[in-house]
C-alpha cells in the first residue's frame, strides 16, 4: 500500500486554504446524499487504499475514520473526483447512522430550508433553446 497519495490524482485537487477538499459522502446503492466531511491528501489516499472512509477534523486536528467508536462504518464502494478537483464523491456501503447525531443522513437532521420549488415548462426536454430577446429583457 502506497504510502502517499498517488502524485496524478493529488495533482487533480484543488484545496481550499486550509489544503482541504470537501468529500460528499453517498449511499451507492440508493443515491442518498449522507454528509459532507473535509479530506486532505493523507485523508484521500486512506480512503482510496483502505475501502473505509478517512477524515480531517478541523475542529480536533486530527484524522478519523467513520465508524471506529460509532460502529456506523462507511465501506468505499467508488470514489470520483468533479470536473474542477475541488470536490469528492465517494460512494459507500454506510452501517447505521452516517450523521454525529444519529441521524441516517446529516441532511436530515440539519433540517429542510424551505426553498421555493422551481418548475420547468412542459416542452422544456433540457436541449438548449433559442429564447428571443428583446432590450428590455436583455
Amino acid at each position: 500500500m502506497p504510502d502517499v497519495l498517488d502524485p496524478t490524482i493529488s495533482a487533480r485537487l484543488k484545496r481550499d486554504d486550509a489544503g482541504l477538499v470537501a468529500a460528499v459522502i453517498q449511499q451507492h446503492d440508493t443515491g442518498e446524499v449522507l454528509m459532507v466531511g473535509w479530506m486532505d491528501d493523507e485523508a484521500v489516499r486512506r480512503t482510496l487504499t483502505e475501502g473505509r472512509v478517512t477524515f480531517w477534523s478541523r475542529s480536533r486536528k486530527e484524522y478519523w475514520r467513520k465508524g471506529d467508536t460509532s460502529g456506523h462504518a462507511q465501506y468505499v464502494k467508488a470514489a470520483s473526483i468533479d470536473c474542477d478537483g475541488d470536490a469528492l464523491l465517494v460512494q459507500v456501503d454506510q452501517v447505521g447512522a452516517a450523521c454525529h447525531t444519529g441521524a441516517r443522513t446529516c441532511f436530515v437532521a440539519g433540517g429542510d430550508l424551505g426553498a421555493v420549488v422551481g418548475e420547468r415548462a412542459v416542452q422544456d426536454d433540457g436541449a438548449p433553446h433559442a429564447t428571443p430577446q428583446n432590450e428590455e429583457t436583455r
